[in-house]
C-alpha cells in the first residue's frame, strides 16, 4: 500500500508539467495562437505581435532572409505583419493591430 501515492505523485508532476510547457507558446491566450510569421516576429491571430524572444522562422523552418524592419516617424503604413514599425515618443518600437491599437516589440 506505500507504493500506491508513486503513480498519482508521476502523473500529477507530468501534468503540471504539461500545462507549464502549453502556457510558454507565443501568441498563447487571449492572443488566440500563432497566424503567421513576420521575420522572426510572431504575428498573432488577434493582430498583435507576440513577446516571445524566440524566433518563428527558426521554428517553421523558414530558410529565407528576414526582410529588413523600416522605423517610421508617424502611424502610416506601420500595420503589423508589414515588417514596418513605428517609433513612439520615448523609443518604444511598435506596430498598429488592426483595431488601431500599439502592439509593442519587445527589446
Amino acid at each position: 500500500m506505500s507504493r500506491g501515492w508513486k503513480p498519482i505523485v508521476l502523473l500529477l508532476l507530468l501534468f503540471t508539467s504539461a500545462l507549464a510547457q502549453a502556457a510558454n507558446t507565443p501568441c498563447s491566450g487571449k492572443k488566440g495562437g500563432i497566424d503567421r510569421c513576420d521575420g522572426d516576429l510572431f504575428l498573432c491571430n488577434d493582430g498583435s505581435i507576440s513577446g516571445s524572444k524566440k524566433s518563428c522562422a527558426a521554428m517553421f523552418g523558414e530558410r529565407e532572409q528576414v526582410p529588413p524592419q523600416n522605423f517610421l516617424n508617424n502611424d502610416d503604413g506601420c500595420a503589423c505583419g508589414t515588417s514596418s514599425f513605428c517609433t513612439g515618443p520615448r523609443g518604444g518600437v511598435y506596430c498598429l493591430t488592426p483595431s488601431g491599437k500599439k502592439s509593442y516589440k519587445r527589446k
